[in-house]
């Protein structure tokens, strides 16, 4: 865009520019490192460790259920050490794809900076998935290699080299025997292939996001420019899984601001509140459920939570009751909320100074150097502040694509690389974001997408059933959940919780049906296509789904 033309028609409170009609960014630019020097996004984030904090060796990590700790000092020694190993021992080298399946533990930040430093590929996955839906994304991204653990490896084909158990006392010694020994230096460039994210579309076709070090390296950089002075490192807790990019681009930028990190295996809200108390955490990282849990409940009476300062919230939007139900009962603590995608590579908006932690409803003003737009789906026409239509947003962090899919990469990333989110939006008048419903028909089951064409498909293929459809059906402690509506073959005893049994053998547990409903008939279009619409409308009466 020509910034002389145009910066005077930026109105300073939304950041909209009346000639675009494009929105950009009301924080500082930020100054990214050239983009054509070569940089891995782990050598970039331990950069800003070493060199920009005020406590270059303090606590990295802690196991939450051990109470093992990792300093700074161990966790690089640990990096380098294992990246010997994956070079000498594995064959491991630039360019190859990693699969990992696992689920959250101190070993895997060490294995991620140890694999980017090397710019091995990373392709981290659900630990739950079923041997099928891992079988789809190995089609897609072909890694050479998995990193598995004891529980779940035997649902891992074979690959090219065999699966390394994380949890074996093999891989502890490749992170231990190496101290002292520099890993043979790799050139990574920012345009290199950081890692395959998976992410749901509404075919119900998993999709493997690329996206580059220049894009984790952009979403990291936002956070260390709007770093707020301490006296002590913060204290993270996230109950979100690290293969999510979620919780992959925040243990990135955990790393690069100096904060500790509690890694919880598995979530479990008592536990979470145990180590709340035993570790005084200073910030929670969760997905709505736990708000409204917190907010609503009485699960955390008899817990002290005097260190918690803020709690940030992602994954689908909370209810301006649960916001409100959530600050009456922890006025001490300040609840966020961020809009990210994976295909934004983690957070695209988010509230980051007091002023904005304060905007109840929004989901934070957009990230430096990014603009985003407000278009109507129908006609295409960028919009004003404070009118409806698709988020659109362009920025350094954007996805390279989808691999292997152009069709659905061109169907995403339009003219000019941006970023079609499928989500029905509106800019304020003073750049906040504010998510109304998604165009998109993926259903959020407690933060995680769950495609209704993918239970349609799978439903359909049952003998004693002639049709079917999923849509979202409203929870406030889900935020939504998978509904079916089937027609059942005439003179068949099919029940509800045949249903729901068949489905839960072939998915993932996020991906159950919660509901059946049986009908006579689907509503469709002339070319076929399911009416979700019409079927909320019939069956969820007053829903604004």
């Amino acid at each position: 865009m020509d910034t002389s033309n145009s910066s005077s028609l930026i109105d300073p409170n939304s950041g909209f520019c009346s000639k675009t009609k494009t929105f950009h960014s009301l924080r500082q630019p930020l100054q990214l490192p050239l983009e054509s020097s070569p940089l891995s996004v782990a050598y970039f984030a331990l950069s800003l460790q070493q060199n920009t904090s005020p406590w270059p060796e303090s606590t990295a990590f802690i196991d939450s259920s051990t109470g093992h700790v990792i300093t700074f000092s161990d966790f690089r020694q640990r990096v380098h050490s294992l990246a010997c190993s994956l070079q000498n021992k594995l064959r491991l080298s630039k360019n190859d794809v990693a699969f990992i399946l696992s689920p959250n533990s101190t070993h895997v930040p060490v294995l991620y900076f140890s694999l980017l430093l090397l710019g091995v590929v990373i392709s981290p996955a659900n630990p739950l998935s079923t041997e099928s839906e891992l079988l789809r994304q190995i089609k897609l991204t072909k890694p050479v290699i998995a990193f598995a653990t004891s529980r779940n490896f035997q649902k891992v084909p074979t690959l090219k080299y065999p699966t390394v158990l994380i949890d074996s006392p093999e891989f502890e010694s490749m992170i231990m025997m190496n101290k002292g020994v520099e890993f043979e230096h790799v050139e990574v460039n920012q345009s290199d292939l950081a890692a395959i994210m998976y992410s749901s579309g509404t075919t119900g076709e998993v999709k493997g996001v690329k996206a580059n070090h220049r894009n984790f390296v952009a979403s990291i950089a936002n956070y260390h420019a709007q770093r707020r002075e301490r006296k002590s490192p913060a204290v993270m807790l996230y109950t979100v899984p690290l293969f999510h990019v979620f919780g992959f681009h925040y243990v990135l930028k955990s790393v690069a601001l100096t904060e500790t990190v509690v890694v919880m295996e598995r979530f479990d809200l008592k536990k979470m509140l145990e180590a709340v108390e035993d570790f005084k955490v200073t910030q929670l990282v969760v997905a709505p459920p736990v708000v409204v849990a917190m907010a609503k409940g009485s699960v955390t009476h008899g817990y002290d939570l005097s260190s918690l300062e803020a709690v940030r919230s992602g994954g689908a939007p909370l209810g301006k009751d649960v916001m409100q139900a959530f600050a009456d009962k922890f006025p001490n603590v300040i609840l966020l909320q961020g809009y990210g995608l994976t295909e934004t590579t983690g957070t695209a908006f988010r509230a980051a100074t007091t002023e904005e932690m304060l905007h109840r409803g929004s989901v934070g003003r957009l990230l430096a150097n990014a603009e985003a737009k407000i278009v109507d789906p129908d006609t295409g026409i960028a919009l004003r502040p404070g009118e409806h239509g698709e988020l659109w947003i362009k920025g350094p962090t954007i996805m390279q694509g989808y691999v292997g899919d152009s069709k659905a990469t061109s169907e995403t990333l339009v003219s000019g690389r941006w970023l079609r989110t499928g989500d029905l939006c509106y800019i304020d008048h003073h750049g906040y974001l504010f998510v109304v419903d998604r165009l998109k028909e993926l259903i959020k089951y407690k933060g995680y997408q769950v495609a209704p064409a993918e239970l349609e498909q799978l439903l359909q293929s049952h003998p004693k059933i002639v049709d079917a459809a999923v849509i979202p059906y409203p929870d406030e402690e889900a935020g939504q959940l998978p509904m079916a509506f089937v027609v059942r073959r005439p003179q068949s005893a099919l029940d509800k919780e045949q249903v729901i049994g068949f489905i839960s053998k072939q998915v993932a547990p996020y991906k159950k049906i919660r509901r059946v409903a049986f009908v006579s008939s689907i509503p469709r279009n002339p070319s076929g296509k399911i009416l979700r619409k019409e079927l909320k409308r019939i069956h969820l009466p007053g829903s604004k789904l």
